[in-house]
């Protein structure tokens, strides 16, 4: 399965426990047998894209971020039904074109901007609200192709579970 030796944690709902793998899959098993009851490709591995980030999990669905903004990588959130493992929704960490927040991005630096989730967030029950912290842009080192400010990077947003909607964000 590609499980990494090491990770940040699993979330555990209706039986079943999830897991995400450092060649971005995001496994479900079944929390008494440890089969695998759905194994789903979040993104292309080969590109960058790793999961280091424990899955968190509430109300039928399964938040799970990516991380790889040190190798380029666009980051994003993305949401999935817990009994079938079909995506709900995917809220992009640094904004493509068109979106709100890509005019922050100089040229066509939001494409490998970075932006990745390394670290699960926290659910707000009672307003419907996953509250996230974002990760540094990338490259981190040198912004001098990056100029703007970036968002949603070094950010905290927080978005309508439901939908993966932004609701308000603040960057650091």
């Amino acid at each position: 399965l590609g499980f990494p030796e090491t990770n940040r944690g699993v979330a555990v709902l209706d039986e079943r426990v999830f897991v995400g793998t450092l060649d971005a899959h995001l496994v479900a098993l079944d929390a008494k047998t440890g089969t695998v009851r759905w194994d789903v490709v979040v993104a292309d591995n080969k590109t960058g894209h790793a999961i280091t980030c424990a899955p968190l999990a509430l109300d039928g669905k399964i938040i799970i971020g990516i991380s790889g903004g040190e190798a380029g990588i666009r980051g994003f959130l993305d949401a999935y039904d817990a009994a079938t493992g079909q995506r709900v929704w995917r809220f992009w960490t640094v904004p493509g074109t068109g979106e709100p927040g890509n005019e922050t991005w100089g040229g066509d630096s939001w494409k490998t901007g970075g932006g990745a989730t390394w670290v699960p967030g926290s659910y707000d029950a009672e307003s419907n609200l996953l509250y996230w912290g974002i990760g540094n842009p990338g490259p981190d080192w040198n912004g001098d192709v990056r100029p703007g400010d970036n968002l949603y990077t070094c950010s905290l947003v927080a978005l309508d579970a439901s939908t993966g909607k932004m609701k308000w964000h603040f960057q650091f």
